[in-house]
């Protein structure tokens, strides 16, 4: 056969060490070449020249390749970003109803667990070379599993998403019993009609950073959004510890009330809310694939350092969120955030915490849009090129997805409504029972789970299970004694 490539000399072998030793990790170096070698022998020498092998196409292995990607604060802001959305909103509702005890053991418990899930998903990803969620489920649990995974996200993502634009919304334009911005700048008029605002914001500011078409993109915005994050918990924890001392704060519940069937359901319906607040692990994957110098400690080190993080902020919030408004704490706390507050500049700290995480949330939507735009693309285009090679195709969902969820945003009405049916099956879905099953059987197959970690995951399935369950069953009762 004519080509018109030159033959390379049999110790070529040497040359490929040598440049093995620049893309592959030294642990992975000498298997690399020993497998490379065992190739030759068995094809023969020329056949084995013809072999067209890029390690680039591997990301999860190539760890050293990735120059230019995201350090370890920009993974760290992506992720926290990906956590820390429209769900701190409602942490002090949660507050409310399983008192301060309680409440603030689950916000550590559910952390703990998480994190743990996240660094056993990142472990099997990088063992069997998974680029997604997705294909890791796949590889444990079949191609159904995948799909449904799959499914999982995009109702998550997508229900998150809604819940962002109805925050917007209320806090723009107002809602049933309380004021929006607008109304307070310029009193009732066309321009604080809430589907047309939040119209605005979807076109003007949303659009283009949804656009994007990679994560690390967006590394800078997401460390906007944590630092506008913090303001918020800086603000409602300043605010609430000087009413503290002045002894204008009510007493709070410490423990759950059982006192009658409505409190009981919403305790039910509130366990899943704090399950969901920690799910991120949809983005692991594509963080991952962008971090520079990747490795599982490292991504592990970005994990435990995201975790703390989140941890003291939603502690901090949710605490200083119910002690601020007490029974009056609304499903969304920003509501709240339109009286008196009983201290000086009380009106300025208000505009202060509203206008500040809107821009919080236009800084959010984007990082969870991208791995919604993501999943729907592997669904529904599954061996096509990455979107980054098809902008067409990435602008064509970016729109229809846009569009979606301003829908979802116009029809749903409110963030408890949302929160608390992704919490029971979505959420709970991605954040426990698929990461549990997978080191459950991965680890089997590869003998790489300790007795610890196999207990671990055996205790976060029968939690995911019964938090769903509870959760729905909840949530179904809840709507029945309703429209009674």
């Amino acid at each position: 056969m004519d080509s018109s490539y030159s033959v390379i000399s049999k110790n070529s072998n040497v040359e490929l060490q040598k440049q093995t030793s620049k893309l592959l990790p030294p642990s992975d170096e000498e298997s690399f070449v020993n497998d490379f070698d065992d190739t030759r022998s068995l094809v023969g020498d020329q056949e084995a020249d013809d072999l067209d092998f890029d390690i680039s196409n591997y990301p999860l292995v190539n760890g050293k390749s990735s120059q230019g990607g995201s350090g370890i604060h920009g993974a760290v802001f992506n992720l926290t970003t990906s956590i820390i959305g429209a769900g701190i909103m409602a942490l002090p509702a949660t507050m409310k109803v399983l008192g301060l005890v309680l409440g603030f053991v689950l916000i550590i418990l559910m952390a703990i667990l998480s994190e743990i899930s996240v660094e056993l998903l990142i472990r099997f990803s990088v063992l069997y070379e998974s680029r997604s969620y997705g294909e890791v489920v796949q590889f444990a649990m079949g191609r159904t599993a995948r799909v449904l995974s799959e499914i999982c996200i995009i109702v998550n993502n997508g229900g998150v998403l809604v819940v962002y634009l109805i925050i917007m919304g209320d806090v723009m334009s107002g809602s049933l019993h309380h004021i929006g911005v607008l109304d307070q700048w310029l009193g009732n008029g066309f321009w604080d009609h809430r589907k047309v605002l939040i119209l605005i914001v979807m076109v003007v500011f949303l659009a283009p950073l949804c656009a994007l078409n990679k994560i690390d993109s967006l590394s800078v915005t997401s460390a906007a959004s944590v630092a506008l994050a913090v303001v918020f918990v800086v603000v409602c924890f300043a605010v609430a510890a000087i009413k503290l001392v002045e002894g204008t704060i009510d007493t709070p519940r410490l423990s759950p009330d059982f006192s009658s069937e409505e409190a009981i359901l919403d305790l039910l319906v509130v366990i899943p809310i704090m399950s969901n607040a920690y799910v991120c692990h949809f983005n692991v994957q594509p963080i991952y694939n962008e971090l520079e110098g990747r490795s599982p400690h490292k991504m592990n080190r970005v994990g435990r350092i995201t975790t703390a993080i989140c941890v003291v902020v939603y502690a901090s919030t949710a605490i200083s969120g119910y002690l601020l408004f007490g029974v009056a704490t609304e499903a969304d706390i920003l509501t709240n955030f339109d009286k008196d507050l009983g201290i000086r500049f009380s009106s300025a700290v208000n505009y202060v915490v509203r206008i500040g995480y809107i821009l919080h949330l236009v800084l959010v939507f984007p990082v969870i849009h991208f791995s919604l735009r993501e999943t729907v693309n592997t669904l529904l285009f599954e061996g096509s090129p990455p979107l980054s090679e098809s902008k067409k195709r990435s602008l064509g969902l970016t729109l229809i997805l846009l569009a979606l969820i301003y829908i979802g945003s116009t029809m749903i009405p409110n963030i408890w409504t949302a929160f608390k049916f992704t919490g029971a099956t979505s959420a709970v879905s991605l954040g426990f029972t698929f990461p549990a099953l997978i080191a459950l059987r991965l680890g089997k197959q590869s003998n790489t789970l300790s007795f610890v970690e196999r207990s671990v995951s055996w205790l976060m399935l029968i939690l995911a299970v019964v938090v769903s369950i509870v959760g729905t069953v909840g949530n179904v009762y809840s709507i029945r004694s309703k429209s009674d």
